[in-house]
């Protein structure tokens, strides 16, 4: 699959994602009312939200590395900073995620690494945007497990 085909689904995969988790939400109001719980809802929107604007940024940017590279910088400054906030409201659990939050703003730090460095991912044989395309799905992998976290213990 060539990386244009791939971002394309990633995108759509991870917006569909954003909406179907609205859904969620919004049939669950008592999160509202919990700050916490609000917290945490809002980082599984983030989870999902910031991996469809990098696939976004890489369709828009196609061949424009510095479209994409400002796209996956910014965004990826984002992720760290949101993953860092919830780490702070997960250390009191005891699931897979709570117990390995801190892998998501190392993860986004190597995305942020490769989009200011994006020709030392040809070192291990990638292109630069199939090595990004690798670290996003492992954040989607592990948003995954947060949204099921989240939801089988709130």
């Amino acid at each position: 699959m060539d990386t244009s085909t791939f971002y394309a689904m990633l995108s759509a995969t991870c917006f569909t994602l954003v909406g179907l988790w609205w859904n969620v939400v919004r049939d669950k109001s008592e999160w509202m009312k919990d700050e916490a719980k609000k917290r945490m809802a809002g980082g599984v929107y983030a989870s999902f939200l910031i991996p469809a604007l990098m696939s976004l940024g890489a369709q828009i940017g196609g061949t424009n590395h510095l479209i994409w590279q400002g796209v996956f910088i910014i965004a990826a400054g984002a992720g760290i900073t949101f993953s860092s906030k919830l780490i702070q409201l997960t250390r009191a659990a005891n699931g897979a995620f709570s117990r390995n939050s801190w892998t998501v703003p190392v993860l986004y730090g190597i995305v942020l690494f490769f989009a200011l460095f994006p020709g030392l991912a040809r070192i291990v044989g990638l292109e630069p945007l199939q090595m990004e395309g690798l670290l996003l799905c492992i954040l989607i992998l592990i948003a995954h497990a947060m949204t099921w976290e989240f939801m089988t213990s709130a």
